[in-house]
């Protein structure tokens, strides 16, 4: 069994850590050494990198591993991680500053052809002056090192095997979900790369769509770099491609993770956790013990070291967000073993604190329509980026609501009857309603709690979508995928979904005109809940 930090190991990246304010390039302690690299990339930008190597000699060509740092975070952010494998296992790490970020020359290009043509000069660079071969390289990283890492392995055929973890699959899905602008989500981004990075033409070029509202103008910028669009070059490479990412991601929720999962043909595996972006597997990167890293650690030995881990029976893991076991399926399929459909019967307007009387039934209606007002907040909300999320994560405390206090007037709110066993809820909730806008544009924004006996919700998921240059006064479909989720409700207590037209955290084209949600025994409204 792979020992989770070892008294030498911890001794090590003491050592690594201290040689970063240390005046010496090399440091070397316990059989590694880490030294600073100035690495050229493509067109001649130099990149600043930090690698970790086991001492001595070594009869064959050491296994390598690349490690692209987080977006506007230095190399020093996998050192502990970076220790352990190169101590553990023999791997020889390279980490590296991306373009355009601290002391890395060049600009930001978002992921673009350049960091991709990067990591592969970094590769080149590794087998060149280290004891590494380029028979078995893997790459592995957090956020844009997981991006990049994936659509450099589509590239570059020499990377067998990556850990993606806090990625994205689908940036348009991620930041522009449903045609809803994740407001908070690029401000955060946007924010922090000017601090500490120098935009390439690419990126500035985003920013003022952004700013502009000409987002859908740019996205093909944004497809370009989407991992999801390479899934024949990574079946064609048969790259092993590990990902993982938290429940709560406020820039890169699950959904697309898993569609890309779903994708690949090779050697795969999923890990879901609750948390936020980069909160599952942070403490992991700096070497204390993780379980996402261990499994990234396990996953590397068998895609590059021949050892057998016994991993091919469980490709996904999965831990929910309100439990603390993981639990292991063969495949993302099986994570739901049913649905349980229920239909939406007309909202009700009721007195506050008076009994939930229904709404998600499991009988058929004949049919009903019920207006409420857009461009209102309610109660009913998302959170706030990376914070909402950390706190699920770190202390279990989800983002609540008071139902009874949600607005009925700027608000459609159905219910489930009390579940009198509890229920698991595992997979991706699907809704089906008809809307009726009064305006060109509105968003709607679709929330699912677990609400217990005094009121008090707990969101399990949720959804934007956004109704662009409609015809007022014209009825449509609208299909909403909410977020994948894995979330027990505990017996007593209901399922509750929201649906109004205000979320702080997007930009939402609601008015102030109403709109009009509708069913018909022809085209019947409907929720979907995946039940594991």
């Amino acid at each position: 069994m792979r020992r989770i930090l070892s008294t030498a190991a911890a001794t090590l990246i003491a050592a690594l850590c201290g040689s970063l304010l240390a005046p010496a390039a090399t440091a070397e302690t316990n059989g590694v050494t880490v030294h600073r690299a100035s690495i050229p990339g493509s067109g001649g930008v130099t990149l600043r990198a930090k690698v970790i190597e086991p001492t001595g000699e070594s009869a064959e060509p050491r296994p390598l591993l690349v490690m692209p740092a987080s977006w506007a975070t230095p190399n020093i952010e996998y050192v502990g991680a970076a220790a352990r494998l190169a101590y553990e296992s023999g791997y020889v790490v390279v980490s590296y500053t991306a373009r355009g970020f601290y002391a890395s020359g060049g600009e930001v290009e978002v992921a673009g052809e350049e960091d991709v043509a990067d990591a592969s000069e970094v590769i080149d660079w590794a087998v060149a002056n280290t004891s590494a071969g380029d028979e078995n390289v893997g790459m592995a990283g957090i956020s844009y090192g997981a991006g990049i890492s994936a659509l450099t392995a589509a590239s570059d055929p020499r990377v067998d095997a990556i850990a993606a973890m806090s990625g994205w699959a689908d940036l348009v899905a991620s930041l522009y979900p449903n045609r809803t602008v994740n407001a908070s989500g690029a401000e955060l981004l946007l924010g922090v790369g000017e601090l500490t990075g120098r935009f390439g033409d690419d990126l500035t070029e985003l920013e003022n769509a952004y700013r502009e509202h000409r987002t859908e103008e740019a996205l093909h910028l944004a497809g370009e770099r989407s991992p999801i669009n390479e899934i024949d070059e990574l079946n064609a490479n048969g790259t092993a491609v590990m990902l993982a990412n938290s429940w709560q991601d406020s820039l890169f929720p699950p959904k697309q993770i898993a569609d890309l999962f779903s994708g690949l043909n090779g050697p795969k595996r999923l890990m879901l956790a609750p948390g936020d972006h980069a909160t599952a597997e942070l403490f992991g990167a700096a070497g204390l013990p993780n379980h996402i890293w261990d499994t990234a650690a396990r996953w590397f030995d068998q895609q590059l070291r021949g050892v057998d881990e016994g991993m091919a029976d469980s490709a996904v893991e999965i831990q929910p967000s309100n439990g603390s076991d993981w639990k292991r399926y063969p495949d993302w399929r099986s994570v739901t073993d049913h649905t349980s459909t229920r239909e939406l019967t007309e909202p009700t307007r009721r007195h506050l604190f008076a009994p939930e009387t229904g709404g998600l039934s499991t009988e058929s209606d004949t049919g009903w329509r019920h207006s409420i007002d857009s461009g209102d907040p309610t109660l009913a909300n998302s959170g706030l980026v990376l914070v909402s999320g950390a706190l699920q994560g770190y202390a279990r405390i989800p983002v609540g609501v008071s139902v009874p206090f949600v607005d009925r007037d700027d608000a459609a709110v159905w219910a489930t009857e009390p579940y009198a066993d509890g229920v698991n809820v595992t997979g991706t909730p699907r809704l089906r309603v008809n809307v009726t806008p009064e305006d060109e544009s509105v968003s709607l924004f679709a929330y699912l709690y677990d609400v217990g006996p005094a009121g008090n919700g707990s969101l399990i998921s949720h959804k934007p979508v956004t109704l662009r240059n409609n015809s007022p006064g014209v009825r449509s479909r609208v299909d909403i995928s909410l977020q994948p989720t894995s979330w027990q409700v505990d017996e007593g207590h209901r399922l509750v979904l929201v649906v109004d037209t205000v979320d702080a955290r997007y930009r939402d084209e609601s008015s102030g005109g109403e709109v009009t949600f509708g069913s018909s025994a022809e085209r019947p409204a409907k929720l979907r809940i995946p039940v594991g």
